[in-house]
């Protein structure tokens, strides 16, 4: 799911000085009795070794799995979210979760109701905190997400929001992936996160890519290498771990992970010259973490296994091969891809033992815990395997600061999160990616002369990141603010013949056109509405939301645009190109191939017009 909540906050009281150093005491005791520190006031290797010999079989399983939780706070979230805890978990708050299981991870979602404003979710960071710190041997909680940006976010406005993947692609720019990861990162540790599943290191050679798409850089195993190690420098030097997923890499997949099980059918060579550089690149650049893919690479391993519970993928690959030696994390592991041959009790237990630390979101926590504390009791799984994955997250937490100040209060959100600062970075990053790849006849930019009342129609996909949406009505919003007087008639992405027919009349009382297209297929109804508002001799100008592929199913289109996200940033970026309110700059990072012929390139890796 990718929808973020925006609703209001509950209580956002300030925890006191005396509780949270009352909570930090059985971390101090822990470390007191272990080796000294080091002088950044972090514990040594020596001490967290020290410490994990301490642990009991209970606790050290515990620091494996990051599962979700519902509710805005840790201790009073709402009766609906203590409902569906129970449910699913068998705990009613976020503090009872760590009590209970121990776990060194939390991951939040906007649907579990994490997310609603920056100064919640650092009271519930914090009270998350407090609850782990608070136990005998409490320790630091790593909190997670997905904040991959474009359209996949978790946290909404008033966070800054850039643009995705695919965009910062199409910009070819290094320091502006760098300054995404810098800014972004900052925001997400005053929230209190501080491990983000990003950024996204497959190379998305499959324009049938259900599930990766505009979330990769592009189709060029060196430049997404390159934005990649970029991104990494930026998040990390923030002092967030990065995430390069989802590894051996999902780029050429035509089946999504969440609903099935992908075959890459790539051989060892190919992988190594298209799906690994992105993977190194991270790894050169001092990756925190890497996520496993749930797909199958018989090349690599023809066992039948997905790459999450893969030894010779895993260890004998990523481990051995690469030198990898930071955490690696599964994906989801509630998604069909993992789950299609093995039962949800055996699954973490292989994904341990083929070399993953974290184990993401489990659908049955108590199941999952309760069956890699009992492989370690059977000896299927050793104590010493298990404090291979947890000497790596404690690692991690230290790097990360955690020990030593795991708090964050309101003062970072007040000074980091969604200043006007980071608004306008993200602004004039979205100007450099909006890519103009049809424009005949130098239709654009339009004339609030010649064109001044435009109607704006297309797809409405809901809201990927909690910006304002719906995109026709941003659109149109942000062509009004430029002088245009514009109006909105949202048509769907499978309009019917009676919604073109409403459309075609509304645009001939109009100057021009602006249809955003979402993912056109042939013989599509979005392909017909653009056909017949052509055919009606008004100037028409397509804008892709989402994959820039769009244009090879709207041959007539005699402007067209890719924005690579419907997200505010990347639409009012599109508005001021269309309006010449800037030019545009970006440079498609993938091909384009004919509709009627796929080996035909239609438009090649860094085409792009300007003005």
């Amino acid at each position: 799911m990718h929808d973020t909540g925006t609703a209001s906050t509950g209580s956002t009281a300030h925890p006191s000085r005396r509780t949270l150093l009352a909570a930090g005491a059985g971390l101090t005791a822990a470390l007191a009795a272990a080796e000294p520190a080091t002088a950044a006031g972090a514990p040594d290797d020596s001490a967290l070794r020290a410490l994990v010999s301490r642990m009991t079989p209970e606790e050290k399983v515990g620091q494996l799995f990051v599962t979700r939780v519902y509710g805005h706070s840790a201790t009073d979230p709402d009766q609906a979210d203590i409902d569906a805890n129970l449910k699913e978990i068998g705990v009613r708050t976020a503090a009872e979760l760590v009590e209970r299981y121990r776990v060194g991870g939390i991951i939040y979602f906007a649907w579990a109701h994490n997310t609603r404003d920056p100064h919640q979710i650092a009271d519930l960071s914090d009270g998350i905190q407090r609850a782990s710190l608070g136990l005998p041997r409490g320790l630091p909680v790593l909190i997670s997400t997905d904040q991959e940006h474009g359209i996949v976010a978790r946290v909404g406005k008033p966070a800054t929001l850039f643009p995705g993947a695919m965009a910062l692609g199409a910009g070819g720019s290094r320091p502006d992936a760098r300054t995404v990861g810098r800014l972004a990162g900052a925001e997400l540790r005053a929230m209190g996160i501080r491990q983000n599943y990003s950024p996204v290191a497959d190379v998305n050679v499959n324009p049938a890519n259900p599930v990766i798409g505009v979330r990769s850089f592009g189709a060029d195993p060196r430049a997404v290498s390159a934005l990649v190690a970029a991104e990494v420098a930026g998040y990390q030097g923030s002092g967030v771990a990065a995430t390069a997923k989802h590894f051996p890499g999902h780029g050429d997949t035509n089946v999504d992970s969440h609903t099935g099980f992908p075959t890459i059918t790539h051989s060892r060579e190919l992988w190594e010259e298209l799906d690994a550089p992105p993977f190194r690149a991270a790894i050169a650049a001092g990756i925190d973490s890497i996520m496993t893919a749930h797909l199958m690479v018989p090349a690599l391993d023809d066992s039948g296994d997905p790459a999450t519970l893969s030894h010779p993928i895993l260890t004998g690959i990523l481990r051995e091969r690469l030198g990898y030696d930071g955490v690696v994390v599964t994906d989801s592991l509630g998604m069909e891809g993992v789950r299609s041959k093995y039962g949800d009790d055996r699954v973490p237990v292989l994904a341990l033992r083929a070399g993953v630390d974290q184990l993401l979101n489990p659908p049955d926590l108590d199941l999952a815990w309760n069956a890699v504390l009992t492989a370690v009791r059977e000896g299927e799984l050793t104590e010493a395997r298990l404090d291979e994955s947890v000497l790596r997250i404690l690692r991690l937490k230290a790097k990360l600061g955690l020990f030593r100040a795991p708090y964050v209060g309101h003062a970072g959100v007040e000074r980091t999160v969604g200043t006007r600062g980071h608004l306008a970075a993200a602004d004039r990053i979205a100007e450099r990616t909006t890519t103009l790849l049809v424009n005949e006849g130098r239709l654009l930019p339009l004339s609030r002369r010649r064109h001044p009342r435009v109607l704006v129609v297309g797809a409405d996909p809901a809201s990927p990141s909690g910006t304002t949406g719906p995109p026709t009505g941003v659109l149109a919003g942000a062509l009004t603010e430029l002088g245009f007087s514009a109006t909105a008639l949202p048509t769907g992405t499978a309009p019917s013949a009676a919604t073109i027919a409403k459309a075609v009349a509304a645009a001939r009382d109009v100057d021009a056109v602006v249809a955003a297209t979402y993912n056109v297929t042939a013989g599509s109804g979005q392909q017909a509405l653009v056909e017949q508002l052509v055919a009606t001799g008004r100037p028409v100008v397509a804008v892709a939301i989402r994959n820039p592929y769009d244009v090879a199913r709207l041959p007539s289109v005699p402007a067209f645009l890719a924005a690579y996200s419907w997200t505010d940033v990347e639409l009012r970026a599109a508005a001021r190109v269309i309006a010449g309110r800037a030019r545009p700059r970006g440079r498609l990072p993938v091909p384009v191939q004919r509709a009627d012929d796929p080996e035909q390139v239609l438009y090649p890796i860094g085409y792009g017009l300007t003005y």
